[in-house]
């Protein structure tokens, strides 16, 4: 049993991802994130499979919020190219 004890984490120390308050914030399909990026859908899809674009992972499905995209496009300039 003591052998047990070593690998329980408190539960707080197991999230890896921030919380989303879904009460103010709407998921916003791939489709919906790129008509606010002014970019293809499956650009959408190529940017968070390699990393570029954060996204969310609803099951299979990809959901973003509007903060999180504001947020990456703030931080990688209008018109400027990442990656």
């Amino acid at each position: 049993m003591s052998s047990m004890r070593k690998y329980e984490k408190p539960v707080d120390q197991l999230e890896l991802t921030p919380r989303v308050d879904f009460s103010r914030e709407t998921l916003l399909k791939p489709a919906e994130a790129a008509r606010l990026l002014a970019v293809r859908p499956s650009w959408t899809y190529d940017a968070v499979r390699n990393g570029r674009l954060p996204a969310i992972r609803v099951g299979r499905h990809l959901r973003f919020t509007r903060a999180q995209l504001e947020e990456w496009v703030a931080d990688h300039g209008v018109g400027g190219r990442s990656g």
